[in-house]
């Protein structure tokens, strides 16, 4: 534990003075002019709403959405950041749940807004607006003596598995999660921070905080195709890349440049697991970057990581608690599971959430006392996850609890199935999902990417399939797609392929 926690709005000041912080459109900022435009916008916010209320944002990266979460909470306020990605019924959902007073955004983005999205409590201001109001305004507010365990954020999740509900983080949740992450990283003022996931995601706003609190720089990049990573690599000389798998399979198709790829000093990888296939093409494209496979939830921010320098032999394996996280294995029967038996993974610490905004019955299950055996105690976040601790104290997932395929009376894992088909070579994704069915209660259907060097995939597939799974496992149908869905944070829509093959 940290010698003190502070409120979110201190991260502002960790940086040298005159080392570069973040790169806009305009120019790059340093430290010191982070500081000054963190403070101004945060007394023009502080002028706008009482404490604690909700101001949330919708706007691709850019200063005001990078500034919003230090500012907000040196204001007092609650920041509720909006995925740009969203379309106008799910903004007014957020909207209306979270109670927000101001909804600042991009006049594009505010012109798809119809009458009754809105609350009529709530203010629309147009993202250059508020920029110019507070720099008009010129109240400069200093760092905050606020509570840390005040609520600083709502997080709302992206409602794969219905409506978006709100995580509420504390300046402490995040605080921590941005010293563990710095940490466990050995990030240092020097790095320079490639921001690509949406800073509504918490894996995304964290390469913000996490950088920051290293006194590094940050560069965000809305991109449109995944070569424009590559070159923003290039261009800003990133030494920190991070991704969730389906990027991470669209980079490593690109033809990198050698001294292009040699800048990353790592990457890491959350929203999902890497496969075994995936791990060797990173290994060979980014040779001189240390990979960080990871394991999180929203609701406890980050749980595990896997040490890269055991990456190569323990490629599935989801690692170790990261700093100020206790992650246990529990068993059925509610004690730690033995090594090599499946149980539920259960985060306990103060990196766990404070609970759902305004839904106790879902808070009720999901966050619950800490298993006797936890040293924290308190509540935790019974995450769902099933997952096993081997001899050494390595986590390897297992599937999902509500996710597994359920068969003809077998348990079948989707994230087994997948694996399986990706280790053949021919498909470079892969979705293993249950669909009803009358007889055997869900059949197993996979739906597939094929890898470009793989011209008889189709037919060769399902003998290898054959020869390698069990007959339960074996897919009733396999759909071949020149592209996977993804969601708004990125990751594979697999609810929207659920509904697809259900309809």
């Amino acid at each position: 534990m940290p010698a003190q926690i502070q409120t979110l709005d201190h991260l502002a000041e960790r940086g040298a003075a005159d080392a570069p912080a973040l790169v806009l459109r305009e120019g790059t900022i340093n430290h010191e002019t982070l500081r000054s435009r963190v403070a101004v916008l945060a007394g023009w916010l502080a002028e706008q709403a009482e404490p604690g209320a909700r101001i949330a944002t919708w706007a691709a990266k850019g200063e005001l959405t990078c500034l919003m979460p230090l500012a907000a909470a040196r204001a007092g306020l609650v920041h509720v950041p909006v995925n740009p990605l969203l379309k106008r019924a799910q903004v007014a959902h957020i909207l209306a749940d979270s109670g927000a007073a101001m909804l600042i955004g991009t006049p594009a983005r505010l012109k798809t807004l119809e009458p009754g999205d809105v609350p009529q409590s709530c203010a629309l201001v147009e993202e250059a607006a508020a920029l110019d109001a507070a720099q008009s305004l010129g109240r400069a507010l200093p760092p905050s003596s606020g509570d840390p365990q005040a609520l600083a954020a709502i997080l709302y999740t992206s409602g794969s598995t219905g409506r978006p509900k709100g995580v509420m983080l504390s300046h402490a949740n995040m605080w921590l999660g941005a010293e563990s992450v710095a940490d466990y990283l050995g990030l240092a003022a020097d790095d320079r921070t490639l921001a690509v996931l949406p800073l509504s995601f918490d894996y995304g706003q964290n390469q913000l905080l996490s950088t920051w609190y290293a006194g590094g720089c940050v560069v965000p990049l809305d991109y449109l195709v995944p070569r424009d990573v590559m070159k923003a690599v290039e261009k800003h000389g990133i030494t920190t890349l991070a991704a969730v798998p389906p990027l991470w399979v669209q980079l490593t198709e690109l033809d990198w440049p050698v001294e292009t790829a040699s800048r990353l000093r790592r990457l890491t990888n959350s929203g999902g697991a890497l496969t075994v296939d995936l791990v060797r093409r990173l290994r060979v494209l980014f040779p001189k970057a240390r990979l960080f496979p990871m394991y999180g939830l929203t609701e406890a921010f980050r749980s595990t990581y896997l040490d890269p320098d055991m990456v190569d032999a323990h490629p599935t394996s989801m690692g170790k608690a990261i700093p100020h996280a206790e992650i246990l294995v529990i068993d059925d029967a509610g004690a730690v599971a033995a090594d090599d038996v499946e149980g539920e993974l259960v985060h306990c610490g103060p990196l766990v959430a404070q609970g759902y905004w305004q839904d106790a019955e879902r808070t009720a299950e999901r966050f619950r006392p800490a298993p006797a055996a936890s040293r924290y105690g308190g509540m935790a976040v019974w995450s769902g996850d099933r997952v096993r601790r081997d001899r050494e104290g390595l986590l390897y997932f297992v599937g999902r609890r509500d996710a597994m395929i359920k068969s003809a009376g077998n348990r079948i894992s989707p994230q087994e199935l997948e694996e399986a088909a990706l280790s053949t070579g021919l498909v470079i994704e892969a979705v293993a999902l249950g669909v009803p069915d009358e007889r055997l209660g869900q059949a197993v259907h996979l739906v597939v990417r094929p890898s470009p060097g793989a011209p008889d995939a189709r037919d060769a597939l399902p003998k290898r399939l054959a020869q390698d799974l069990p007959n339960f496992m074996q897919p009733r149908l396999i759909h071949w797609r020149e592209a996977m869905p993804v969601g708004p944070n990125g990751k594979i829509d697999r609810n929207g392929l659920q509904q697809e093959l259900a309809a």
